[in-house]
């Protein structure tokens, strides 16, 4: 009976005291009727949380998420199958979705009665304006009787994750930063994409272009000679994002760490498009070995959408990946916080002669309040930002200072139109 009772919902309970009472006064003044109802109202809410308890089903729950990738800000539709395993016909029944909280509240739906071996779907749509892995489900089922008297709650197991990418901007496309040796400015578009080609002279074969004929070797031989021309190794480009706490202000989606992981992303899907391969260096690729591997976009914006911020030890580690990195070639595309002069100097040691350091310094004072740091130590701001922006461009390195209002499309062209020491 303890146990029914706990199956009980307000109604139930209700329908119990109202029947104790009317029992207790048909006793005491003899109406006999009137504890007969009473016994009635006493004894529904328990058969009725028998029947609850007792009726028996099996349900099989699968999650189909179209897209199961959606970029912040776009919409997922989720289709929940719910496939009835049992012999008998499930009761009608209250459903909810349990989420992560940033995709929005918890969808609510009641579900009728599923015949054995039968399927019913349900349709329902989450957005977030938060990147990240995020889990659906499991799903939490309430089953009542007819009368609303007893209630029985489960929990059917069994989850889905979703990913929410970073938001990629389209970036400009008319100019790429050199890497070229010995040279610090722009070259020309195709040299700055694919680097200068090694050209060789040969004989001339049937089916040559003949406006590849190289008239000169053809003079000096006395036959016909063409150019052919081999192209390059594929040029490197090494994207590096700052994971310090105390060097990013401002929280959540307006957070400058957030504005970072954007910038990342629309930066690396944008040398990815223009033929680079893109190494990117975060905490995430570093604890995972994949620092040295050059990523797809895809396998990028999956990396930078689970990516978060990091206790300050982490900062050694990043830097000597990118070293080891930088130090083969490429040029360098870092987005840092102003924290650490040191720290800055490390950074700027990372471009090599005749190769191109492109610096995005967020000036995170201007986002706000500094996160709490890993270690609970309260808060740390961080240093005034024009100061690593000098200490960055005296290195040779294209730096300019990101405010809070400043988007990310905006900032890439001020700093691929900047030259060695200040902005043109």
């Amino acid at each position: 009976m303890r146990s029914l009772r706990g199956l009980l919902t307000t109604r139930g309970r209700a329908f119990v005291g109202a029947g104790l009472t009317l029992s207790l006064a048909g006793i005491i003044f003899g109406f006999r009727d009137l504890t007969r109802f009473g016994v009635l109202l006493v004894a529904l809410p328990y058969i009725s949380a028998l029947l609850v308890r007792t009726r028996k089903t099996r349900m099989r729950i699968e999650r189909h998420i179209s897209p199961d990738r959606i970029t912040v800000g776009q919409d997922a539709h989720v289709a929940l199958a719910f496939e009835n395993v049992s012999t008998n016909t499930t009761p009608v029944f209250l459903a909810e979705e349990r989420l992560d909280y940033v995709l929005g509240d918890r969808p609510r739906f009641v579900v009728g009665r599923i015949p054995p071996a039968r399927v019913r779907i349900i349709d329902y749509t989450v957005r977030s304006h938060l990147r990240g892995r995020h889990h659906l489900g499991p799903l939490a089922v309430q089953v009542q009787d007819p009368f609303g008297l007893a209630t029985r709650n489960a929990v059917l197991e069994g989850t889905a994750d979703l990913v929410i990418l970073p938001q990629v901007h389209p970036l400009s496309a008319s100019r790429q930063p050199s890497s070229g040796v010995g040279s610090e400015g722009e070259l020309a578009h195709l040299i700055a994409l694919h680097g200068e080609d090694d050209v060789t002279i040969r004989e001339y074969r049937d089916g040559d272009d003949l406006r590849r004929i190289h008239w000169p070797a053809t003079a000096r031989t006395g036959g016909l000679m063409v150019r052919q021309e081999d192209r390059p190794a594929q040029r490197r480009a090494v994207v590096l994002l700052d994971p310090r706490p105390d060097a990013h202000g401002g929280s959540g989606a307006t957070g400058s760490f957030e504005w970072a992981v954007s910038a990342c992303a629309s930066i690396a899907a944008h040398l990815c498009e223009s033929g680079y391969a893109v190494h990117l260096v975060c905490p995430e690729t570093v604890d995972s070995g994949r620092v040295a591997d050059t990523l797809q976009i895809d396998e990028i914006l999956d990396v930078l959408a689970v990516t978060a911020l990091r206790p300050k030890s982490t900062e050694d580690l990043l830097l000597r990946a990118a070293q080891g990195l930088a130090a083969t070639g490429g040029f360098v595309v870092a987005v840092v916080g102003p924290r650490g002069h040191e720290v800055t100097g490390r950074l700027a040691s990372l471009r090599q002669p005749g190769t191109t350091g492109l610096a995005l310094v967020l000036d995170s004072r201007a986002f706000g309040q500094s996160p709490v740091t890993a270690d609970g130590g309260g808060t740390l701001g961080p240093d005034e930002v024009e100061p690593h922006v000098d200490a960055l461009r005296l290195a040779g390195w294209r730096a300019i200072a990101v405010g809070r209002d400043e988007d990310v499309p905006r900032a890439w062209a001020v700093l691929t139109a900047a030259t060695v020491g200040g902005v043109r």
